[in-house]
């Protein structure tokens, strides 16, 4: 009889736990998209005037167009990336909106090689898996490394925001207000991910682009703001 009420006594606290997990699963942190910076400091790269500087590395394909201030990206052609190709850019802070159609993947590149963006860049993922676990593949996640701390995104079709820090080799993202990023990418001495090259030996100045890969992205409020070095 003892042994019945122990077994059943480990069965009930057992339920107990797989709800608690359960729970705990159920409760991600809810993101809000940040508010656009101001401030004469701050480059807006989706001016009429900065929109002619956007260009696809693939001369022949019709891949993103900027209308009213967003840059929509068709994901037609994937291997294609949308560069800002007015000046390289160094250490700085930038904010970005961005919204996708179901599934859409995407990225951001930071500090890449005109001619070779994807594997001298530094991606920041942009992909649809809102309600998804945090994986170094999921939204917010260097590419293929570094895993966010949380996976706060929208849904399709609303606004997401990243602001990203970019200074010497530290990399800071923080997604729809929430940080899920610090990373020192000096101590990252040898080849990760996709890069054949160390992320701690890659070029401290470089290109913006974004990703032309699966599915419609629409960016704006795309605007930087340049830190010493």
């Amino acid at each position: 009889m003892k042994y019945c009420l122990m077994l059943g006594v480990i069965a009930v606290c057992a339920m107990a736990s797989v709800r608690a997990e359960v729970a705990a699963e159920q409760r991600i942190p809810e993101g809000t998209l940040t508010p656009r910076p101001h401030g004469p400091e701050w480059q807006d790269l989706l001016t009429v005037e900065n929109a002619a500087e956007w260009r696809s590395n693939i001369k022949t394909a019709d891949v993103f167009e900027i209308r009213d201030g967003t840059l929509h990206v068709f994901g037609k052609e994937s291997g294609a990336h949308i560069g800002y190709m007015k000046e390289r850019l160094r250490d700085f802070q930038l904010h970005v909106e961005f919204k996708t159609s179901p599934k859409a993947n995407s990225g951001i590149l930071l500090r890449g090689e005109q001619d070779d963006p994807l594997f001298t860049g530094i991606e920041i993922q942009v992909f649809e898996d809102y309600g998804g676990h945090p994986t170094r593949f999921s939204c917010g996640a260097l590419y293929g490394v570094a895993t966010p701390m949380f996976n706060p995104s929208k849904p399709a079709g609303e606004w997401n925001s990243f602001d990203i820090t970019c200074h010497e080799r530290t990399l800071i993202v923080v997604f729809n207000g929430w940080k899920i990023l610090d990373v020192d990418l000096a101590r990252l001495t040898m080849p990760l991910g996709r890069l054949p090259k160390p992320y701690a030996q890659l070029s401290l100045d470089g290109y913006l682009f974004v990703q032309d890969n699966v599915g419609d992205v629409w960016y704006r409020n795309i605007v930087l703001k340049k830190l010493e070095s």
